[in-house]
């Protein structure tokens, strides 16, 4: 039996429980997936460091995944744009069942191996695009054969599961084992598994974004500054960085269009269109093309 659905000696007699014990349970459930996403660090960093190669400036990240495990890689997915700065046509999502999220959704879409193969197809996967597949069961089959495709095409495939021998996580080019164990309710993943799930999607993605030039000192410097709130982070990262007022800084921001690079370097002298040759001289690293000026 998978890990993910056998059952925890300590959820006998649990709904005979104080709700203190129950939550005591529950919680050491969450902490015991944060410790799994620790002992994985070695096979994140490896991910990140082959998803870096990969990209370039035309791969797309594509999401794979059904049920919870689906909708914890989308939801990692969708915010790679507006914190980041990522390409939203470089984020594509293969869901089973499609992209609406609402309650109810028939879990017999999981099952649809053959529907999976071709919608991946239909993506056209390439070798600079990565597949990012989660899975707590790692056998889930609409998963796994959207996977197995992308990777026939040649693209790069890395997978996250609960379960070390299990299908998605032999077929991948690089595999994440969340040793999470079994869950408090039975087969109910979206608890010990889901967290493990989330906290490494995004520091998976995290770590993709810092090494590709996303961050500088930990301000998101290619963030959309499209709302009030923002565009006070916007200028409050140019204060941090460059060491002026906030006024100078919201003029810097305009000039540049709102991007954050490029006004950091306008505050640093240089004219707006400069500021963009230098930055794409720069492969777009705010630190290399400040490190160019000094």
């Amino acid at each position: 039996m998978e890990a993910t659905e056998t059952r925890n000696p300590r959820s006998i007699g649990l709904d005979a429980m104080a709700d203190d014990a129950i939550l005591g349970i529950l919680l050491d459930g969450q902490e015991r997936a944060v410790a799994a996403v620790s002992e994985a660090r070695a096979a994140l960093i490896e991910a990140a460091g082959a998803i870096v190669g990969r990209v370039g400036e035309r791969g797309r990240l594509i999401y794979v995944g059904a049920g919870s495990s689906g909708r914890i890689a989308a939801l990692d997915g969708m915010e790679l744009g507006a914190t980041f700065g990522w390409p939203e046509e470089r984020t594509v999502f293969l869901l089973a069942g499609g992209y609406t999220m609402a309650p109810g959704m028939a879990g017999s879409f999981e099952d649809d191996a053959e529907r999976a193969r071709a919608e991946m197809v239909l993506l056209k996967p390439a070798v600079a695009d990565v597949v990012i597949a989660v899975a707590a069961s790692g056998s889930t089959p609409f998963t796994v054969a959207a996977t197995v495709a992308a990777s026939e095409a040649g693209a790069l495939t890395v997978g996250l599961a609960s379960n070390a021998a299990s299908p998605l996580l032999r077929a991948v080019d690089i595999p994440i084992f969340l040793n999470t164990g079994a869950e408090v309710i039975v087969g109910s993943t979206r608890m010990g598994a889901g967290t493990a799930q989330k906290a490494a999607l995004g520091m998976l993605s995290s770590l993709v974004m810092i090494r590709l030039g996303h961050v500088y000192d930990g301000f998101m410097v290619d963030l959309r500054a499209d709302n009030a709130k923002l565009r006070r982070r916007a200028v409050q990262t140019l204060t941090a960085i460059v060491g002026c007022g906030d006024a100078e800084a919201a003029d810097a921001l305009d000039r540049a269009g709102g991007n954050v690079k490029k006004a950091a370097l306008v505050l640093r002298g240089m004219a707006p269109t400069d500021a963009g040759q230098a930055l794409a001289a720069a492969g777009g690293n705010l630190r290399a093309a400040l490190e160019r000026l000094d």
